[in-house]
């Protein structure tokens, strides 16, 4: 009774519902609904801070940034729900604040393509610094190791790597990547390589305009930090994945390096092990291993880790619990 209580007493207020509508949209940062709400920050954190107490709202801090989602499960993601439910859509104060919104999703959009757009001639340089590519590649080649597959489907593809990474085990391939510049630098790498059966196009990672269970192979390499729901591209990619598929995603570990924010677009600062394997068994997906990849020894740089996963083979039948083996490489 008294959790009931203090949850219903949380959401009581105006400012506050008004912040679960527009959680209810996705991931934010307290800063951008700040600007949303056409509040002071340290107005709009009080609030928040209401609302995490009372178990409403899940935080993540991150470097300078602290991000907040809706929680969707218990009492509190059930009454969240039903109040949701009876909002009404034609509200000018809400429909003022979903406008706004757009309006800071599209500055997200246009700030990190233009990144993409400035930086695609440097990409290789800059993955360079980033990680042990080379290594990195090794572990993913060596995860499937043995294994054909029909269609090769990589979300997010920059300049096609992955495509030709992988092009020798496929018998088709295909990237989406909403960049025209890395669209153009793919093609002419796959052309290059010779990789015929290959192609790239320009999509939404978020949308996929693929049927469902198309493909056998889905790699995400690079691509969730980029992202302010990184959970949907995997929702879809699970969605693409035939019964029997295999997901590769490739990644940072937790890390510090806020400068990667403004230099690089960063959304996210790395994942943990869990948060992304947890994403993945929403979807249905179990995930087999974990592994970590750290810079050699007296290099300076950023662990990735690789999550490896599989569609059951029914999709029907509910994902069972299992458990999934973590590495770690020096």
């Amino acid at each position: 009774m008294e959790t009931i209580v203090d949850i219903v007493r949380a959401i009581g207020e105006p400012t506050r519902l008004r912040i679960l509508v527009l959680l209810a949209r996705g991931e934010m940062a307290a800063g951008e609904m700040s600007t949303v709400l056409n509040q002071s920050q340290p107005r709009v954190s009080r609030h928040l801070k209401l609302l995490a107490e009372a178990g409403l709202l899940e935080r993540r801090p991150e470097g300078a940034w602290v991000f907040f989602r809706l929680k969707t499960d218990g009492p509190a993601g059930r009454i969240i729900q039903a109040i949701l439910a009876e909002v009404r859509g034609d509200d000018q104060i809400l429909q003022r604040d979903l406008e706004r919104l757009g309006s800071v999703q599209a500055q997200r959009e246009a700030v990190a393509q233009a990144y993409f757009e400035s930086a695609a001639d440097e990409w290789h340089a800059l993955r360079r610094l980033h990680q042990p590519e080379a290594l990195v590649e090794a572990r993913l080649k060596a995860a499937v190791q043995g294994q054909h597959f029909d269609l090769h489907m990589d979300l997010g593809s920059g300049t096609g790597r992955m495509i030709e990474l992988f092009a020798p085990q496929v018998r088709r391939a295909e990237g989406v990547d909403s960049s025209r510049k890395m669209l153009a630098l793919a093609r002419a790498r796959l052309d290059d390589s010779g990789s015929g059966q290959a192609s790239v196009r320009q999509a939404d990672i978020l949308g996929l305009p693929y049927e469902d269970g198309c493909a056998d192979l889905v790699t995400i390499h690079q691509v969730l930090h980029y992202l302010p729901e990184p959970q949907a591209a995997i929702k879809e990619a699970a969605r693409v994945l035939k019964a029997g598929g295999t997901l590769l995603i490739a990644d940072f570990a937790p890390h510090g390096f806020e400068e990667l924010r403004e230099l690089h677009a960063h959304r996210r600062l790395g994942f943990e092990d869990g948060e992304v394997a947890g994403w993945c068994e929403a979807q249905g997906l179990t995930v087999t291993s974990i592994e970590h990849i750290a810079p050699e020894a007296g290099q300076a740089g950023l662990t990735v880790t690789l999550w490896h996963a599989h569609a059951p083979a029914h999709r029907s039948v509910a994902p069972t619990e299992k458990a999934f083996e973590v590495k770690v490489n020096p």
